[in-house]
């Protein structure tokens, strides 16, 4: 995909996720939209980072995350507001717009999961089940760690 078709589509969603924000979870529309703007912005930036020639060797996740990390650290002079701002969007806002896209993709390759058929349940179930387990065991290590439990 090219990058401006990228950016388009990292607005369109970007609109989603506001409007999805405001009518969804009474947030008001200004503080929806400045909350998003940070998200798409950081978003874009790790995408724009992961397109450089030495970088693109990383997946673009790879490259977000590393720019929301250096954005949200606490040396960082602007990480207060940006965690401040955006604690306004909500888990629920963001979701929708992946979830829309995940089932149009499945339905694209409608095909191909019916070849695969009941096979596929075990394999999710295996998948869902290590995804907790795992998570669970990061959490129980990093609470320990930290003291908290």
């Amino acid at each position: 995909m090219k990058i401006m078709e990228t950016i388009f589509v990292l607005i369109l969603v970007s609109l989603i996720m506001a409007a999805g924000n405001t009518v969804g979870y009474h947030i008001d529309i200004l503080s929806s939209v400045k909350a998003v703007a940070i998200l798409a912005a950081i978003s874009a930036i790790g995408y724009l980072i992961a397109k450089l020639p030495y970088c693109n060797k990383l997946p673009v996740i790879f490259w977000v995350s590393i720019v929301a990390i250096m954005v949200s650290i606490p040396q960082m002079p602007i990480s207060e507001w940006v965690i401040a701002t955006a604690k306004n969007v909500q888990f629920l806002a963001v979701c929708t717009p992946i979830l829309a896209y995940a089932g149009l993709a499945i339905g694209k390759d409608l095909a191909m999961f019916r070849k695969i058929s009941w096979r596929i349940i075990p394999v999710a179930l295996v998948v869902c089940a290590g995804t907790f387990l795992c998570a669970a065991f990061i959490a129980e290590v990093t609470l320990h760690w930290e003291g908290v439990i």
